[in-house]
C-alpha cells in the first residue's frame, strides 16, 4: 500500500512490503531493509554517479592504453537542515502569496482559478521523476493567494478573527503531533497507515457525494459540511490531517536516516505543505462551524 501522500507514494520511499515511508529500522547486515539499497537508483550499485575506482590497474581489469573512469560528485544525503530550510521557503511562498491576496482583497472568482492552478502544479509535480523546485515554488505561491482570499472573506463576511485562530490551531496540531511522534505515543506501523489510508478515502469518498448532492439537489446536499454534522466531519478532518503529518515526520526520519539524496527535502517539503494546507482549510471551516456560521 502506498503513502497517500502523492509526494512521497511514487518516489522509492515504499517497499514491497507494502508499508508507506521508508518501513522498517534498517538492520544489521541486511541491505534489502533499505529502500536506498539493491534496485534504488541512488545505491551504491547502482548508482550512475557513485564514484568508481580510478586505479586504471585494479585487479586487472582495465589495460594500459584504457582512459581512466570518469568522476561525478555524488549526490550529498539530505539532512534535517535541508528539510526545515525547505518547508521554511515553501511554506514562506504561501504566506507571501496569502498575504498579498488579503492585501489587495483578491476576488473569489481569482482566488478559484489560483487554486486550480495550484491543483494542477501539484499533480504535475506528484508525477515527475525529480522534485522541481520552481515548481513546487509556484504550487505554493498559486496555493497562498487561494488560502488569502478565502481567509479575508471568512475574516469579513463570516467571522473575524477567524483566520488567526485557524492558523493558531494548524500550529497547534503540528506541534502536539510532533510532540507524540518523537516521545512514541504515535507509532507509525503499517497498521497504522493502513488505518490512514482508508480513513482518507472515505473521507474523500463521502465529501465527494454530499458533492454531487449538493450540484443536482440544491443545499447542503446530505450536511456533511454544515451543522452539528459538520462540526464532526471538521473534527474527522483535522485528526485526519494530524496523522498524515505523523506519516510525514515518519518519512523525513526514515529518509534521513537511509541516506537519501539531498533533492528529497524538496518532496518533504511539498508533502509537509500539502497536509498543512489540508489542516488549515479544515481548521478555518471548524472555526466557522463553532461560532454558529454555516
Amino acid at each position: 500500500m502506498r503513502s497517500s501522500n502523492p509526494v512521497f507514494s511514487r518516489r522509492q520511499f515504499s517497499r514491497g512490503t507494502g508499508y508507506a515511508g521508508f518501513n522498517a529500522a534498517p538492520q544489521a547486515g541486511g541491505p534489502a531493509a533499505n529502500p536506498y539499497a539493491g534496485a534504488n537508483p541512488y545505491a551504491q550499485g547502482g548508482n550512475p554517479y557513485a564514484p568508481q575506482d580510478a586505479n586504471p590497474y585494479a585487479q586487472g581489469q582495465q589495460g594500459l592504453t584504457q582512459a581512466p573512469p570518469q568522476h561525478t560528485p555524488q549526490t550529498r544525503p539530505m539532512t534535517m537542515d535541508d528539510v526545515l530550510i525547505r518547508t521554511g521557503l515553501t511554506l514562506g511562498t504561501v504566506i507571501v502569496g496569502a498575504t498579498v491576496a488579503w492585501v489587495m482583497n483578491l476576488s473569489m472568482g481569482l482566488a478559484i482559478g489560483a487554486a486550480l492552478i495550484a491543483m494542477v502544479l501539484g499533480l504535475v509535480q506528484s508525477f515527475k521523476r525529480k522534485p522541481s523546485p520552481a515548481l513546487i515554488l509556484a504550487y505554493a505561491a498559486f496555493e497562498g493567494l487561494f488560502l488569502g482570499a478565502l481567509s479575508n472573506a471568512v475574516n469579513q463576511w463570516v467571522k473575524p478573527g477567524a483566520p488567526m485562530q485557524a492558523v493558531l490551531g494548524t500550529m497547534a496540531v503540528f506541534v502536539v503531533m510532533l510532540i507524540a511522534y518523537k516521545t512514541r505515543i504515535v507509532r507509525v506501523n503499517a497498521r497504522f497507515t493502513r488505518f490512514v489510508i482508508i480513513a482518507a478515502m472515505g473521507f474523500v469518498a463521502l465529501q465527494m457525494v454530499n458533492l454531487l448532492f449538493m450540484v443536482f439537489g440544491g443545499g447542503d446536499g446530505l450536511g456533511f459540511r454544515s451543522g452539528g454534522l459538520g462540526i464532526v466531519f471538521g473534527i474527522a478532518g483535522v485528526l485526519l490531517g494530524a496523522l498524515f503529518l505523523a506519516l510525514d515526520f515518519k518519512q523525513v526520519e526514515d529518509g534521513i536516516a537511509y541516506g537519501a539524496p539531498r533533492e528529497e527535502s524538496w518532496l518533504a517539503a511539498f508533502g509537509l505543505t500539502m497536509t498543512l494546507v489540508w489542516i488549515y482549510l479544515e481548521m478555518l471551516r471548524l472555526v466557522q462551524l463553532l461560532s454558529g456560521n454555516d
